[in-house]
């Protein structure tokens, strides 16, 4: 295993989830002085960006004072502690994200751009910011009785409203897996149509009810490339707030490399190391971003191999737990 994390995954934070419904212990980290607040903009197409400073290249997380000052009356949810002290999150209404950034002298950046500047545990606190306050959004109404629901926990539960419902509703969280495939000394990658020319990826596909992770990786690598696998092994996860998924990374061994390809694929393919590598050095082969687990794991079966794609296609200093 490589010691990179995945992007998005390096978030070495306390999230006190047992004191939650502490409503004294509650009320003082919303009283600490040394609170801090990432803002997020109005949910737009299901993204909301984060307030940031240009300058510094960095969130910009406004404190106690500044937060009264510019965001009065607006709910905060309490997202965890640091070596600093308390973290919250704010989400704005549409149409005070102007207003806001003016008064700050700030900008605003989307998640995916964030992901690839911000420090690890910057873009970690983003996407788990922008992860719960979609769900907050989302999940206004009983399920079970239509009532409306009420934000508890430090906004971390909601709670129906009804007295003779009373059901608690937690946070959505979408398990996908994404896999690299081998074959004696290739690896599997298939294309959408929709993707940028020659642009080539890993499998991936969510988990269903009733299912294990590797009956998953199966069944999503059959269905849409028709190849039989057999082993398979956990890399590492990624959480994935776009809007709700948590990409969980598996190697897995061929054992019929027969391709049939699905009805969610334009093409499968199996790729050697030298083929990429050729490929890569002539531009007629578009892995994905460094944002994407599905990158990683490419470079961890490069490696494994002898090959570094940072080698073969630069690289940015990789995103590590920093404050």
């Amino acid at each position: 295993m490589s010691e990179r994390i995945n992007i998005f995954a390096g978030l070495p934070l306390d999230r006190n989830a047992e004191r939650r419904d502490d409503a004294a212990w509650a009320a003082a980290q919303r009283a600490d002085p040394h609170a801090r607040y990432v803002v997020l903009g109005a949910d737009a197409r299901g993204g909301r960006p984060a307030l940031f400073a240009p300058l510094h290249g960095a969130l910009r997380l406004l404190d106690a004072g500044e937060c009264r000052d510019c965001l009065a009356g607006v709910p905060a949810t309490y997202l965890g502690h640091d070596d600093r002290g308390p973290l919250f999150a704010v989400a704005l209404e549409r149409g005070d994200e102007t207003r806001i950034a003016d008064a700050l002298g700030a900008a605003w950046i989307d998640l995916r751009g964030a992901g690839t500047r911000l420090p690890a545990f910057q873009s970690g606190l983003f996407a788990y910011a922008r992860a719960i306050a979609h769900w907050q959004a989302r999940t206004r109404w009983c399920s079970a009785c239509g009532a409306s629901l009420e934000l508890v926990a430090l906004g971390h539960r909601g709670k129906c409203t009804n007295a003779a419902c009373g059901i608690e509703h937690f946070p959505r969280v979408d398990p996908a897996m994404i896999v690299i495939v081998s074959w004696q000394d290739r690896c599997l990658l298939g294309r959408q149509s929709s993707w940028p020319e020659h642009r080539w990826s890993t499998l991936a596909g969510f988990i269903e009810p009733g299912e294990s992770l590797e009956d998953a990786v199966r069944r999503e690598v059959f269905e849409e490339a028709g190849v039989r696998v057999g082993a398979c092994e956990y890399h590492s996860s990624q959480p994935w707030p776009f809007p709700s998924s948590l990409m969980l990374g598996f190697t897995a061994e061929a054992i019929d490399p027969t391709i049939r390809v699905g009805d969610e694929l334009s093409d499968a393919r199996w790729f050697g190391v030298g083929e990429i590598v050729d490929a890569l050095a002539a531009r007629t082969l578009v892995l994905p971003p460094r944002l994407s687990v599905s990158h990683e794991l490419i470079a961890h079966w490069l490696r494994m191999r002898g090959v570094e794609l940072a080698d073969i296609i630069g690289d940015e200093p990789w995103l590590r737990p920093q404050a």
